[in-house]
């Protein structure tokens, strides 16, 4: 190891020094669990070399900030704080945990290893996706639906879905980079990707290629993510920046992953904004926060109105002003998800976009997001 240390710059050599850091709050070492047949069966790329341990060590901004502990019990219970609930088993009740997670109100990333051939059963994610990205070891993965997949060192990892439950076995050896996503935030970012409504759950394939190029770069900005989120100044205290970054790690798990709708996403440019629709779309998000008339809407496309709601249910599924609320629906959201609740008022936001019956505008919210426009403000 610590020849290894010696020959990376001095970049790594401070994420090594972070990574051991933490991993001195636990010892011992438990026997291996042999996944590599395994993994070359399903799918799963073997490696000879042990990677560096994460690159970065993630900032105090959660309850459980560089926990370390020998407990089973306790392992457990950080870990369903921070993700969610779950089963823990290991070889004689023993493990060394180390979970360093933070969280944005939005995303959520940690790292996470156990040293102990641990087997974890997980429930459905219900509200959220989770991309378990192992960066040493190997792990053995079966979901409900009997699809199965094996991951190895920055190779491939897992997406866990909000419909499946999971029966993940690690090695003693094995680290992941673990991030949790709302299932609205990736759905909404999915949908503006292929400008037209996301209303199924994304059915990632169960294993995720981290060799490609999309697989290399989602890995590297969610290291990235990370990294910054640790660093003082960084985009923990940036959000715009921190908003740009993660969507683009959206974007990024999008392209990398299989999922009904890759085709989409790798199909030309959207036909709509190339198209008649194009410049009454853009006027829309240009002026969402101002007062819109289908009158208006139909003089920017040059066209009646009524070949505009037409041209609007054809091409996109829904009417123009459905279309326009869908838009401010999201700049809702994204306001009241970067807000101090203390300073704040929903009914304020919701106005200032157009929104005047507040309980008509909470029933849309709801129906859209699953969930009250005071529930995201609360976090």
């Amino acid at each position: 190891m610590h020849t290894a240390t010696a020959q990376r710059g001095p970049a790594e050599r401070r994420t090594q020094r972070m990574a051991d850091r933490a991993q001195r709050l636990v010892a011992g070492v438990a026997p291996d669990l042999d996944c590599a047949q395994d993994a070359t069966a399903r799918g799963g790329v073997e490696t000879d070399a042990v990677p560096p341990r994460p690159r970065a060590r993630t900032r105090e901004r959660t309850a459980d900030p560089v926990l370390g502990t020998h407990s089973l019990e306790h392992a457990r219970e950080a870990v369903a704080r921070v993700y969610l609930e779950h089963d823990l088993t290991a070889p004689d009740d023993r493990v060394a945990m180390t979970l360093n997670a933070t969280t944005d109100r939005v995303f959520t990333v940690g790292y996470l290893t156990y040293e102990s051939p641990a087997k974890l059963v997980m429930p459905p994610t219900e509200d959220n996706y989770h991309v378990n990205l192992t960066i040493a070891g190997h792990t053995a993965a079966q979901r409900s639906d009997g699809e199965r997949a094996c991951t190895a060192a920055r190779a491939s990892g897992v997406v866990l879905l909000p419909d499946r439950t999971n029966t993940v076995r690690w090695s003693p050896d094995a680290e992941q980079l673990i991030l949790k996503i709302p299932r609205t935030s990736l759905e909404i970012h999915l949908s503006e990707q292929l400008n037209r409504p996301v209303h199924e759950i994304v059915d990632f394939d169960y294993g995720i290629d981290l060799t490609t190029p999309a697989g290399r770069t989602l890995l590297a900005s969610v290291e990235f993510l990370a990294r910054e989120l640790d660093r003082p100044g960084g985009l923990a205290d940036m959000p715009v920046a921190r908003e740009q970054l993660e969507a683009f790690v959206m974007t990024q798990l999008l392209h990398a992953g299989r999922h009904r709708y890759t085709d989409a996403l790798a199909a030309p440019a959207d036909p709509v904004r190339s198209g008649r629709l194009g410049p009454v779309v853009e006027y829309m998000e240009q002026h969402a926060d101002t007062p819109l008339t289908p009158q208006e809407l139909a003089r920017v496309g040059c066209m009646s109105v009524r070949t505009l709601h037409s041209a609007f249910q054809q091409e996109l599924g829904e009417s123009p002003m459905g279309h326009l609320r869908r838009i401010r629906l999201d700049r809702v959201r994204a306001e009241l998800l970067r807000c101090d609740p203390a300073t704040v008022r929903v009914t304020d936001v919701a106005l200032r976009w157009g929104f005047f019956h507040q309980s008509r505008f909470a029933q849309q919210y709801r129906d859209r997001f699953g969930e009250l426009p005071r529930d995201t403000l609360r976090g």
